[in-house]
């Protein structure tokens, strides 16, 4: 696995049967780590159909990771935001996973939906992760703060 690339559902805080075909890990809004229909493994090889398809154009070789939460956000709101107990739970469960799987943190390692479609030149396409409700960061802040968060788990594994 090369990179790990970070997502939110778009609907409540508990996932949807299209969440757990599209992630590898779902992280529920009370900070629970729920498994998705296939193992990171499964994305070495995009080609036989059977993967998370979790980024266009960026599955092969990456693990996505969802929040549940932020539904109706592209429409100017939400009733589930993203929690801090959540996001703490899931920035710790990428750190477990860059540590299993040799990745280093970097930008173009362990990066948000957002990021990656910002380097493809596709900006604005999909927009998550755009907003952490309990910061006041801006959308090109996140990124920065998110890899932050989960090298500090590293130092304590």
């Amino acid at each position: 696995m090369k990179r790990i690339i970070i997502h939110w559902t778009g609907g409540t805080y508990h996932p949807s049967s299209e969440d757990f075909k599209h992630y590898h890990y779902i992280i529920t809004g009370e900070g629970l780590t729920v498994l998705g229909d296939y193992l990171p493994e499964d994305n070495l090889n995009c080609k036989d159909g059977k993967y998370a398809a979790h980024t266009e154009m960026g599955n092969t070789g990456s693990i996505g990771i969802a929040f549940c939460g932020m539904k109706d956000y592209d429409k100017g709101g939400t009733n589930y935001p993203l929690k801090k107990v959540q996001c703490e739970a899931g920035f710790k469960k990428i750190a477990e996973l860059c540590k299993k799987y040799n990745i280093i943190v970097t930008p173009s390692t362990v990066l948000t939906h957002y990021e990656f479609d910002c380097n493809r030149g596709k900006a604005g396409r999909k927009i998550d992760i755009i907003n952490l409700p309990y910061t006041n960061l801006s959308k090109s802040e996140i990124g920065t703060y998110i890899r932050k968060r989960i090298k500090d788990y590293l130092l304590t594994m």
